[in-house]
């Protein structure tokens, strides 16, 4: 087994009007996420927020503590989110396992210590997309599939932005510190995502696509509203989006993407809309 982690550091947005492609995409995009039989973790300085992926294969993956934390477990200190985006999954956690289907998501809650996962049939691996956040409080571990979720509908086809969003991992359906995850569904035709922008100095977000065409691609949009940038990702790729960043795409085909946030507040309304005409 393999838990391999890195650390992103924090970025003045003035410092960043300066970046080229290949520092954007080396201080945003998380490229390797699921690999077979390995853990892969992001650990960024915005809001400690960690952005990971785990795909077990014939032998079960368990998440210990990486050296960033300094601490004897992962969730010592920090609530634990998982979606699985692939096969079948069992996930145990301190001796009592929870089934994972194909969007379904668990709550992990702080403190707690023996974290594993397996695939139920190594054939479809499950890929199991992390965010994780500091905690300071223990909330129980729960599953929540989407029936439980909180459904909006939002956008519409004559703006391509026709989508449902999936509240998973928010106070409103599940007790939470800080950390919220969602999943939203671009519908046939529709390929824009958060449309109008909005930035949220109270948070940062990192947004994971999939079910992204193999011939296909996105085109994510960060930076100021007046000074934006793009990142062009793959299926299964990342984006760490700082609280001073816009965070919107389009793709060359619907998709669906996981929206992660932490930070100050959780209050899902709290953002700073910007027009699509202040954009810049």
């Amino acid at each position: 087994m393999a838990i391999h982690y890195e650390v992103r550091l924090s970025h003045h947005p003035e410092d960043t009007k300066q970046y080229g492609t290949e520092k954007i995409r080396k201080e945003f995009l998380v490229e390797k996420l699921m690999v077979g039989g390995e853990i892969n973790l992001v650990y960024s300085l915005y809001d400690r927020f960690i952005v990971g992926g785990a795909v077990p294969g014939k032998e079960k993956l368990e998440l210990t503590t990486i050296d960033p934390l300094k601490s004897e477990h992962f969730c010592d200190r920090r609530e634990l989110g998982i979606i699985n985006v692939g096969g079948d999954a069992a996930i145990r956690v301190d001796g009592e396992t929870y089934s994972l289907g194909y969007k379904d998501a668990l709550y992990v809650g702080a403190g707690s210590k023996k974290i594993a996962f397996t695939s139920r049939d190594e054939s479809r691996p499950a890929h199991l997309y992390l965010n994780s956040a500091p905690a300071h409080h223990a909330y129980p571990t729960r599953r929540i599939t989407l029936a439980d979720a909180e459904v909006v509908e939002l956008g519409a086809p004559e703006q391509s932005n026709a989508r449902r969003l999936n509240k998973l991992l928010v106070n409103s359906v599940v007790d939470t510190c800080q950390l919220q995850m969602g999943m939203t569904e671009l519908k046939t035709g529709s390929v824009w995502n958060t449309m109008p922008p909005h930035t949220h100095t109270r948070r940062m977000e990192a947004y994971f696509y999939f079910e992204v065409p193999e011939d296909q691609a996105i085109c994510h949009l960060m930076g100021e509203p007046d000074e934006t940038r793009l990142i062009w990702l793959k299926n299964e790729q990342a984006v760490i989006s700082p609280p001073w960043s816009i965070h919107a795409a389009a793709g060359t085909s619907n998709y669906i993407f996981i929206w992660g946030m932490a930070g100050e507040n959780l209050d899902y309304g709290d953002m700073d809309v910007v027009k699509p005409y202040e954009l810049r």
